[in-house]
């Protein structure tokens, strides 16, 4: 964040340099969301899609994109979807950030499709670029082969260029392949090594991922309370970034068969999903619980984000599905 910061101070003692400033805008954009301030990535987002209609047209791809990527991560399809589509205006491909959107909506095989025309297309640093996306779609359409082609290459651009972000994508896209592949003693010492960078380089949601892989490798080699362990640790840091998607996943893991019902809910949220699954309304709720309509709504703002939902109506589901709802 030290970079983050300075690159800002700098930004602001030029405020004359328009058409250098909207790319600077968008570059503090993708800072700030690696580093999971996400409302400072959305602001610089927005700064550089203003300069870009001032002068600055190259701020217009990152601009929208990094604000694409912000939305997606926090779960937000709609947003996401139309602001790649603005970039896209630029006459740049918005990806991989469009394929991963494509998986998180579940079609893997549309997602595959995407990646694979991207990659295939690609100069050598943009194909290494979208790298990491194709791993993780080849991986969700079932292809190992194809999935380990990508590892392969990021293993050897590692080689290349051995800088600690480089490395830590080149680890977790191998321990990733190695889990998918029945190598769970492998695959846990690769992800706890790209761990350790993503938590010193300070990007919390690549290592929380790592944590929930990490809890996958726990839990084939036999050990449940060190899957739990990272299980909880991961999900706590997706809620505290607001990363419904990664925190609806976590929370999922965390439902093993030898767990309770209960899930990531504390028992005042169960009660509250409760009556929401019985189809009461925020007034009724609160009367029933003797709590205002404000403490309500809180509630059930951290139960959508908990459970990575948008609706009432896909609470209920969760509720049903859960045994939560009698």
């Amino acid at each position: 964040m030290e970079w983050t910061i300075a690159l800002d101070r700098w930004c602001q003692a030029r405020p004359d340099m328009v058409a250098f400033s909207g790319q600077c805008q968008s570059h503090r954009a993708e800072l700030f969301r690696l580093h999971g301030a996400w409302a400072e990535a959305l602001k610089a987002a927005a700064a550089a899609q203003d300069r870009s209609t001032r002068g600055d047209p190259q701020a217009l791809f990152g601009g929208w994109y990094e604000q694409g990527e912000v939305h997606r991560q926090a779960g937000n399809i709609a947003a996401a979807e139309e602001s790649y589509r603005k970039a896209a205006e630029s006459g740049y491909e918005p990806q991989p950030g469009l394929a991963l959107l494509t998986l998180a909506r579940g079609d893997a095989v549309q997602a595959q499709s995407m990646i694979r025309r991207a990659a295939g297309v690609a100069d050598t640093a943009t194909r290494r670029h979208l790298l990491p996306a194709l791993v993780e779609i080849e991986l969700a359409a079932g292809d190992l082969a194809a999935a380990r082609g990508g590892a392969d290459e990021l293993d050897a651009f590692a080689g290349e260029c051995p800088m600690p972000m480089v490395t830590a994508v080149a680890r977790q896209a191998r321990g990733t392949v190695n889990l998918a592949e029945g190598e769970a003693a492998a695959a846990s010492r690769l992800l706890r090594q790209a761990w350790r960078l993503w938590f010193e380089l300070g990007v919390p949601h690549e290592a929380a991922r790592c944590r929930v892989l990490i809890a996958c490798a726990c839990r084939e080699l036999g050990d449940e309370s060190s899957a739990a362990m990272d299980l909880e640790a991961a999900h706590a840091e997706f809620l505290e970034l607001g990363a419904a998607p990664a925190a609806a996943w976590a929370a999922s893991l965390m439902q093993h068969p030898a767990s309770t019902q209960e899930g990531p809910l504390t028992a005042r949220e169960r009660e509250v999903l409760r009556l929401v699954a019985s189809g009461k309304g925020n007034r009724a709720i609160a009367a029933e619980l003797y709590l205002s309509e404000k403490t309500v709504a809180r509630h059930l703002s951290n139960i959508f984000l908990k459970l990575g939902v948008t609706s009432r109506a896909a609470a209920t589901s969760y509720a049903y599905e859960h045994g939560l709802a009698g």
